[in-house]
């Protein structure tokens, strides 16, 4: 870990109101130890292939797709996703927001940024994970996407999914946890426990964005971090 990912992650640590942390010693050694070595032909064939079929749908959607009346409503682009095509674990929210739409790339403004904390809070980094939404352009005054409007943008998601192959997903806000769980629960309710999703485990938790105007619930998401971290951990040593 890197001393900027280490000043994230006690800064993290700080705005949850932890005076320290646990030296989890499993987790830490797992983090320090060199990959195993192994053959580069499957990984990296499988890598490209992933990152391949994404790009073949990037190119499919376009960088101007029509498919829905956002086009009309005042979106710059289409912000597809990013990240490592062959992640383990894969954040989707619910839609791009102002900053997003500008940068072409999910989850980089204020809410972005908190949610680099808790990835490097975890071990991890922005480059380990995937990172969508359940739409791909930006609704009008960041309103809740409309039916139609997911019901023409989700098959994308879902093919997004079936190509990196996560083993967790964290649904970041009660709108991409009710659009991929299929459900009206509340976030409250439904937030920190494991769904089963196709062949990963989803983790519902609480948009950065609400995070922001609530800090209280930071606590929250950091309990259901270490959760992910440790399905994660647990994945490793099978």
């Amino acid at each position: 870990m890197s001393a900027d990912q280490v000043r994230a992650h006690l800064e993290f640590f700080g705005e949850l109101g932890v005076d320290g942390f646990r030296r989890e010693s499993e987790w830490r050694a797992r983090a320090a130890e060199p990959p195993e070595p192994s053959e580069p032909s499957e990984p990296i064939g499988v890598f490209t292939s992933q990152a391949d079929a994404l790009s073949r749908l990037k190119v499919e959607i376009g960088p101007d797709c029509q498919r829905c009346k956002l086009h009309t409503l005042g979106r710059r682009q289409v912000v597809f996703g990013v990240g490592n095509p062959n992640a383990d674990l894969m954040f989707v929210g619910e839609g791009p927001g102002a900053d997003e739409d500008i940068q072409g790339e999910p989850f980089v403004g204020r809410a972005g940024q908190l949610l680099t904390k808790i990835i490097e809070a975890i071990g991890m980094t922005r480059q380990d994970v995937y990172i969508a939404n359940v739409i791909k352009c930006r609704p009008p005054q960041n309103r809740n996407p409309e039916p139609d409007e997911v019901e023409k943008c989700e098959p994308f998601l879902f093919r997004q999914i079936e190509t990196i192959k996560p083993k967790v997903i964290v649904a970041l806000g009660k709108f991409a946890a009710q659009s991929l769980l299929k459900t009206s629960e509340p976030i409250t309710r439904i937030r920190g426990r494991e769904y089963k999703y196709r062949d990963a485990i989803l983790m519902p938790t609480y948009h950065p964005a609400y995070l922001l105007r609530n800090p209280s619930s930071k606590r929250e998401v950091w309990e259901d971090m270490k959760r992910v971290r440790a399905i994660l951990t647990q994945g490793a040593d099978e």
